[in-house]
């Protein structure tokens, strides 16, 4: 089946993977061909007059027409397009297509001999940077990259402790912050949480990014920008203006609660009880709970909705460590002298909680920062 390109008209591609190729050429043909083989987990297309016959065999598309009006449908279903084009040419029919880099794809263009694989578009959020490295080791090509926080070897500010589930507060002085890292102005970073092996790269950190130990030890230095990662939720007028906060998934919250226990109420324990600690809803990672409660639909319904871990734990396992606040009723009942307590010194590996345990309506909540030095999960 060769697809037919037709103008405003949606392509009816068949995708069953993650990453697109596309080459129009005899030799973008033969290279994505091989590239295929390379990284099966993507779709081929290229043009129907370049027909061999096993197409079907090898997950490859035909299409006839022109091929800026594949590139629509492209960009709605994949993830990735490593294109076997000009490069401005692939500019040029892309351009209308562009939201920005939070929703685009990566687009990695190959040169027609495949000798250079060049990260043209999300080279970060999109990650076509780390698709380029990967087309050009398949290849045994150059990988070009012109982000200048790879290029320099220093902090990507929009995805700093991205690959461990950190969150930046607000997107709103991600520009200006990266421009002072690069620009090599003082950059003022101080991590209160969160896991510390972030240096990504094979060379010293460059020096005009600076630790500190406090966040007012910090301000002191009168830096430029400043790179905060926290769970607590700080007073802004303590904080020059060019700041970006990052949110590391480091507190877990143990909660037992009553049979049928609603949704709304295991909801508005959690919100108020970070908020009275002062802490970011953003950086839990987990809901931790008893065997017992492992089906209790608020904690799946809960969990599910803020994308965080749910884990139980046995009798045995709870019984095994430290419980200051323990309840007979709840033995009785359970077997156990505490649930929402020792569920959460289990998983942050922490005996010094945040909150040992309050009893809230149905519900009895817990909350421990994660020692990472003990828990790697």
């Amino acid at each position: 089946m060769v697809i037919e390109l037709k103008e405003d008209v949606l392509a009816p591609i068949k995708v069953k993977h993650h990453y697109a190729i596309v080459a129009i050429t005899k030799h973008g043909v033969a290279i994505s061909r091989r590239l295929h083989e390379a990284l099966p987990n993507t779709d081929v297309y290229y043009m129907s007059k370049f027909e061999r016959g096993d197409e079907h065999a090898h997950n490859v598309q035909l299409f006839s027409g022109s091929v800026r009006m594949l590139f629509p449908a492209l960009f709605k279903h994949y993830d990735g397009i490593i294109t076997i084009i000009s490069l401005g040419a692939v500019v040029r029919m892309i351009a209308p297509l562009l939201v920005n880099k939070k929703v685009d794809p990566a687009v990695v263009v190959i040169d027609d001999r495949g000798e250079n694989v060049i990260s043209m578009l999300s080279g970060h959020l999109g990650g076509a940077n780390a698709l380029t490295h990967t087309v050009a080791e398949a290849l045994n090509a150059n990988a070009i990259i012109t982000t200048a926080s790879d290029v320099q070897k220093t902090i990507p500010v929009d995805l700093f402790g991205a690959k461990f589930g950190w969150q930046w507060d607000s997107p709103d002085q991600l520009t200006p912050v990266s421009a002072s890292v690069v620009n090599e102005e003082h950059v003022a970073i101080v991590q209160e949480a969160g896991e510390t092996n972030w240096w990504m790269h094979d060379t010293p950190m460059p020096q005009n990014l600076k630790l500190y130990e406090t966040i007012e030890e910090a301000m002191a230095a009168n830096p430029d920008a400043a790179l905060i990662i926290t769970h607590r939720l700080l007073d802004p007028s303590i904080l020059i203006s060019n700041h970006v906060i990052y949110r590391p998934k480091s507190i877990v919250i143990g909660m037992g609660c009553n049979r049928g226990t609603s949704t709304a109420e295991i909801e508005n324990v959690i919100q108020e009880t970070l908020l009275e600690l002062g802490l970011s809803i953003k950086s839990v990672k987990a809901l931790v709970t008893f065997e017992l409660k492992k089906d209790e639909p608020c904690f799946h319904e809960i969990t599910e909705k803020y994308d965080w871990d749910f884990k139980w734990y046995t009798k045995d396992e709870l019984n095994s460590t430290i419980v200051t606040a323990p309840s007979d009723t709840v033995f009785k009942y359970t077997g156990v002298y505490g649930v929402s307590e020792p569920a959460v010194r289990l998983y942050s590996g922490n005996d010094d909680l945040i909150l040992v345990k309050r009893k809230s309506g149905n519900t009895t909540i817990s909350v421990a920062a994660i020692n990472f030095e003990e828990v790697t999960s």
